[in-house]
């Protein structure tokens, strides 16, 4: 498959230079056939019967097997989830954090990590991370370890300012459990989750697939208990609730996903690319590369599909685009416009967004 062949699966990018998949990536045609014909069968077969449970199940360990293949873990230690901050709270709730808990946390975090730390009970403590380059990034939060640390919970990468914030090296120099929030890294750059205990996945992101739709790596399930049940969590239970948890990662699934998000995430993994990392990072490049001279940029070089420029007026900046047919968002509270740059971008998209900046 060429890159023009690709880049025509999705339909939107016909009309507009799409650069927020940090939000939403855009949908392609196959994702939204196999979402429609899912629905179409719904509407005249019902959705109930031995066929109707069987395709589930089937699409459930379809899904879970391509999700964890992407962070290269088992499937057996993979959760179903609906999003990013599901899957934060689902593993913060586990822990049963209380008051003489500390976590660890940057101020660079999405609301779907620090709100579920704020609400798990824990004393939480803030690295200050700011636009620091990735190795200066990890050092601030490794510099905020106390012995009280329980958790260390950050984003792989800042959803604001598209740097890494090194999650591997906080786990192998302290030793302290990790959460990732990997919304902005799964899809858009390499993962390998194995030997990080806590690793959450957005499928609508950069992996382009329907909401709802995300995952959770759970490095070891026995050791994490099951404070959020739903249906596919256990194996068996009593009349008073009490319940066998089902065997690994599943018992932390968060509940029923419907058959045309199942199908559509199925379909958006099965036409993933090769190459496409490598093309994110090159086309992330060249956006530094065409934004530098004329704007401040604030992510390091080869972190994600991330650029985030610092802007006296970030709003005027996304409206003006937005009317000239250009996807791009701010990062409320910062001065920042963040460009996403998926594999699918072209030289023109970028071409489009210097024109809007003059």
């Amino acid at each position: 498959m060429t890159f023009d062949e690709a880049r025509a699966a999705f339909p939107v990018l016909e009309r507009l230079a799409y650069l927020n998949a940090g939000t939403t990536g855009p949908l392609a045609r196959r994702t939204h056939e196999a979402m429609q014909e899912r629905l179409r069968l719904d509407l005249e077969q019902g959705r109930g019967g031995t066929p109707y449970f069987e395709e589930m199940l089937r699409l459930r360990q379809e899904v879970r097997a391509a999700l964890a293949a992407t962070i290269r873990v088992p499937p057996e230690n993979v959760a179903l989830t609906t999003s990013t901050t599901d899957g934060c709270n689902i593993v913060l709730a586990g822990l049963g954090l209380g008051g003489d808990d500390e976590v660890l946390t940057s101020d660079v975090e999405h609301f779907g990590l620090i709100g579920p730390l704020h609400a798990s009970g824990a004393r939480v403590r803030v690295a200050p991370v700011g636009t620091k380059a990735p190795g200066e990034a990890a050092q601030a939060i490794l510099d905020a370890v106390t012995p009280r640390t329980r958790l260390i919970a950050v984003s792989h990468v800042a959803w604001t300012s598209g740097n890494s914030l090194l999650p591997r090296r906080l786990k192998q120099e302290t030793g302290l459990p990790v959460l990732v929030d990997g919304a902005q890294s799964v899809g858009a750059i390499e993962v390998d989750a194995a030997g990080i205990d806590f690793y959450t996945v957005s499928g609508q992101k950069w992996l382009c697939g329907p909401d709802p739709a995300g995952a959770l790596y759970v490095a070891d399930p026995a050791g994490l208990r099951v404070a959020r049940p739903s249906y596919f969590s256990q194996s068996r239970y009593e009349p008073t609730g009490a319940f066998e948890p089902a065997e690994g990662g599943p018992r932390f699934d968060s509940g029923w996903i419907g058959l045309p998000a199942l199908a559509g995430m199925e379909a958006a993994l099965r036409d993933l690319p090769e190459g496409r990392f490598a093309r994110t990072l090159e086309v992330a490049a060249r956006c530094r590369e065409l934004l530098a001279p004329r704007v401040d940029v604030m992510t390091a070089p080869g972190q994600s599909g991330l650029v985030a420029f610092r802007s006296e007026k970030p709003a005027e900046i996304v409206s003006r685009a937005e009317q000239a047919g250009v996807i791009v968002r701010e990062i409320p509270r910062t001065g920042l416009v963040r460009v996403s740059c998926g594999w699918w971008t072209s030289e023109r998209d970028l071409e489009r967004l210097l024109a809007v900046l003059g």
